[in-house]
């Protein structure tokens, strides 16, 4: 595609590992050529465990979208996510008067932006986390709140509200090397919630107020947006996983019988049982093959999600307090894979008491009948980030970001140090 860029996302989830490929053409607009998408191995809950395993199924998937796109792959924007993942909201305030005091040299500048969010960075932080965003929700300038950007504006005060958000050093060291691994250079660390709500949150949504969870099969992901920017940000460790995991106990079954039955049969809220039909279980080991009600099997499904959707609403209330629903009077998105169980709205909107919708991915043309599911929410996410924060990251950049140290220079050191 003559004039065009490409844009690898690669979303290293828990039980999936999936390489989308995008164009970007010259307006603009991103196209999708290539997707994949191979069984996880060697994650758990968001994190690596098994380096060799996690980089063969990496270089798998990749392999797979090159060939769809035609064209290989060098680089890539990678998401990342685990319960070792923590945010904080931090203020930081310095003084813009000069010599002479007149009000031309009380302008603020570039330099007086990078130095108020520097200031608002600077939180004591264990060796063992390394920041991952800095994520700029305003600017106040001599008490007038709500500015975006302050550079040309006169005042003897400007403060800076951020969110940071960190992650383990260690967790963060063991994506990059299973990505180097399989032959490829990480362009930027992303955190999964963020990169998905680039995916399924419209602008006027962000604007109102809106919450997304992006149901994942090792985490639920939560994120909380106001004012067109992003407040508050949480992972829990809890997701589809722990879904199967309760079917096979329960049932005395394998693994993979449970997943297959709760993708075959499975609800997630009991109204849906509309003929309690007989679900067939195989033999295993010494028990003889057998049969339960579906409403059985929804039952141990809506348990386990109800109490997903109760950890989340309790998180929500820590964030933005009781009254919750009046600041969000967009509602929730829900996202990823977890969200395609049927009722999980319907589960969702009783637990959390405001409407919830179910979506996948915005804002993309090409092949988008293979990426429209909330499955590929973070890795369609993860180019949209790279469309919008890929080019200069010591620039400036709009109302949410500002990028202090590129990423991939983080990652090269922290190579250098640990693993040559």
């Amino acid at each position: 595609m003559q004039g065009s860029r490409k844009i690898v996302g690669l979303d290293l989830g828990t039980t999936k590992v999936s390489c989308i490929i995008a164009e970007v053409d010259e307006d603009g607009i991103p196209s999708i050529v290539g997707v994949s998408s191979y069984p996880a191995q060697g994650m758990r809950r968001g994190v690596v465990i098994n380096i060799e395993q996690t980089a063969a199924t990496i270089e798998k998937a990749v392999a797979e979208a090159e060939r769809m796109a035609g064209t290989e792959v060098s680089a890539v924007y990678t998401g990342i996510a685990g319960d070792h993942i923590r945010s904080i909201n931090s203020r930081g305030v310095i003084a813009i008067t000069r010599r002479g005091g007149n009000v031309s040299q009380n302008e603020i500048r570039q330099d007086d932006v990078d130095r108020v969010v520097e200031a608002a960075k600077a939180v004591s932080m264990p060796m063992d986390r390394e920041v991952i965003h800095v994520i700029v929700q305003q600017f106040i300038v001599d008490d007038q709140k709500g500015i975006k950007n302050p550079v040309g504006q006169a005042g003897v005060r400007l403060e800076a509200d951020v969110h940071i958000i960190t992650g383990a050093v260690a967790s963060a060291q063991n994506v990059y090397r299973c990505v180097k691994r399989a032959g490829i250079t990480v362009r930027d660390l992303v955190l999964e919630p963020l990169a998905s709500s680039y995916a399924v949150l419209e602008e006027n949504e962000r604007e109102l107020g809106v919450g997304m969870i992006d149901l994942g099969g090792g985490t639920s992901d939560i994120a909380i947006f106001e004012d067109g920017v992003i407040k508050h940000t949480h992972v829990l460790a809890v997701g589809g996983q722990l879904v199967t995991r309760d079917i096979a106990i329960g049932l005395n079954i394998p693994l993979d019988q449970a997943e297959k039955l709760k993708l075959e049969h499975g609800l997630a809220h009991p109204s849906l049982v509309k003929e309690d039909i007989e679900i067939k279980l195989p033999k295993f080991g010494s028990r003889p093959a057998s049969s339960i009600a579906a409403s059985e099997l929804t039952g141990i499904i809506h348990f386990r999600m109800r109490e997903i959707f109760e950890f989340a609403r309790d998180e929500i209330i820590r964030m933005l307090g009781a009254n919750y629903q009046q600041k969000l009077p967009a509602g929730l998105i829900l996202t990823g894979g977890g969200a395609l169980l049927p009722g999980t709205d319907i589960l969702a909107g009783e637990v959390l008491g405001f409407p919830v919708q179910i979506r996948g991915s915005l804002g993309v043309s090409g092949l988008t009948s293979l990426v429209d599911s909330p499955v590929y929410a973070t890795g369609v996410g993860l180019i949209l980030y790279g469309m919008k924060f890929g080019g200069d990251t010591d620039a400036f950049l709009g109302d949410e970001s500002k990028v202090f140290e590129k990423i991939l220079n983080r990652m090269k050191r922290w190579w250098d140090e640990f693993f040559t």
